[in-house]
């Protein structure tokens, strides 16, 4: 009993002495008021992994496995030409669909198999010697079926400016293809309303051209995923 009691009062003692010392240290001229508070709470939850970085992918074209087929329909007869690839390189997001890039065609390379045609074309509507490029630059691929894996099918809209003869123009084209290893092909089709944008109209009096010339452009190249440039 004795050594309970004083077990008791040993315990009491205690738990007054140590009121009484953080009631004297809440106190704003206590001497313990120097001394910094330890607050807050203990987590005992998992270390969570820093989030790995995202990837980038790079689609660079083969312009010499490449091809660009134009048509022109008139009142007379149906145009079939091509043009040459000059270079071509899409970074792309998949998350968040942002790109950037340019692809690059040689406007000079104009050709519809007739040699006047052809001439006529490239002084009065082109004016290839002057606007020697025809410019492709992405800024945002959309997919409506999803996000686009790195492997398989895709079927996209990539979003950009077409700059064609010194003027720029917001165009949005259709493109489908697929990611084979660290390769990919695909194709885009596309109509340039080349008379709205400015470029001479060719028609006379005999012959009536469409305002719009179809475009195909076949692609294939090497695709390969990197980090985003800061």
């Amino acid at each position: 009993m004795k050594l309970r009691r004083r077990l008791t009062m040993v315990l009491a003692g205690g738990l007054a002495a140590a009121s009484i010392g953080v009631a004297f240290a809440a106190q704003e001229n206590s001497p313990l008021a120097a001394f910094p508070r330890i607050t807050g709470t203990l987590s005992l939850s998992p270390k969570i992994a820093a989030p790995q970085l995202r990837k980038e992918w790079v689609l660079t074209l083969d312009a010499g496995q490449s091809a660009i087929h134009w048509t022109l329909d008139s009142s007379l007869h149906t145009v079939h030409g091509t043009f040459v690839l000059k270079r071509g390189t899409v970074r792309f997001d998949p998350a968040s669909g942002v790109a950037s890039g340019e692809i690059v065609v040689d406007a000079t390379s104009g050709n519809s198999g007739n040699d006047s045609r052809d001439k006529k074309m490239h002084r009065e509507v082109l004016e290839s010697a002057k606007y020697s490029e025809v410019v492709f630059r992405p800024d945002r691929v959309d997919s409506p079926s999803g996000p686009v894996s790195a492997q398989g099918a895709w079927n996209v809209n990539i979003h950009g400016v077409f700059v064609l003869h010194g003027g720029e123009h917001e165009m949005s084209i259709p493109a489908k293809g697929e990611f084979t290893g660290d390769h990919w092909k695909g194709t885009a089709k596309f109509s340039v309303p080349f008379i709205a944008w400015g470029l001479k109209n060719p028609s006379n009096f005999l012959l009536k051209v469409n305002p719009s010339v179809d475009v195909e452009l076949d692609m294939t190249g090497s695709l390969q995923a990197t980090s985003p440039a800061k």
